[in-house]
């Protein structure tokens, strides 16, 4: 299994507009993040997790030549406001399978209600093949990548993590519900939400993701969705030696 970061920032990203702090005018690229997005590529099958508000530069700077099918936590501006974008791919292969909890799936046909009720034609629409995921209830691609829905709590709202194999993606969570916990065992890699160093009310703050590590015991664990408090070299040293800050463009096998 491969594994792009396309975009490892919070909603804001980072740099921030109008910030002059010190990780907005870092020169280190690994303090440059965009909107939160990883591309996870296996035998043959290219998924991604979360059209971001900045998938259209994504997909451009990674090289992305073909998904098979889209992922979706949850139904927030930045992670959902890309799915237009998909339109290169359906015009080259059809269209796309995109998984998402029944929560998402009202918000999703509210706000690209032009998608799923068309009122004209003569430009191009996305097109979408829904798949509406379950808790705990898995699905495949093909015979060797097994997809776990799991729930976590966004604040108040159900956010779907993903296991697939033995790798898993959960990002915007306050909480994560023992069942679900259950079900993040054994992992070769956890990507896990940490938006800042210092407490959050609705995402995991660094005491909080690395609190759920030391439980889930993952052999890897790489931290995302960071806001312009995380500065990658200075506070990589805060971390366990099996722990990550993960940056835009990491790639891991």
């Amino acid at each position: 299994m491969r594994l792009t970061f396309l975009g490892t920032g919070t909603s804001t990203g980072v740099p921030t507009i109008g910030c002059d702090c010190e990780t907005c005018l870092s020169s280190d690229s690994r303090d440059k993040r965009l909107r939160v997005s990883v591309l996870i590529e296996h035998a043959g099958t290219s998924i991604l997790v979360d059209t971001s508000i900045d998938f259209r530069q994504q997909a451009l700077r990674a090289g992305i030549k073909r998904l098979d099918a889209v992922l979706i936590t949850h139904c927030h501006v930045d992670h959902v406001f890309g799915l237009d974008d998909i339109r290169p791919f359906n015009f080259r292969y059809g269209a796309m399978g995109v998984y998402a909890n029944e929560i998402a799936w009202k918000d999703l046909r509210r706000i690209f209600k032009y998608v799923f009720e068309p009122v004209h034609f003569g430009g191009g629409l996305p097109q979408l093949i829904p798949h509406t995921v379950v808790h705990n209830s898995p699905f495949s691609f093909g015979e060797d990548l097994e997809v776990t829905p799991l729930e976590v709590i966004h604040g108040k709202l159900p956010v779907i993590a993903y296991r697939l194999n033995d790798f898993a993606y959960a990002t915007d969570l306050k909480t994560i519900p023992d069942e679900s916990l259950d079900g993040l065992r054994d992992l070769d890699v956890l990507v896990l939400d940490c938006v800042r160093i210092k407490p959050h009310s609705t995402h995991l703050c660094l005491e909080e993701a690395l609190a759920y590590i030391e439980r889930i015991k993952p052999k890897k664990a790489y931290l995302t969705h960071m806001n312009h408090d995380i500065l990658h070299a200075r506070d990589s040293r805060l971390l366990p030696d099996n722990v990550q800050f993960a940056y835009d463009e990491l790639v891991v096998e």
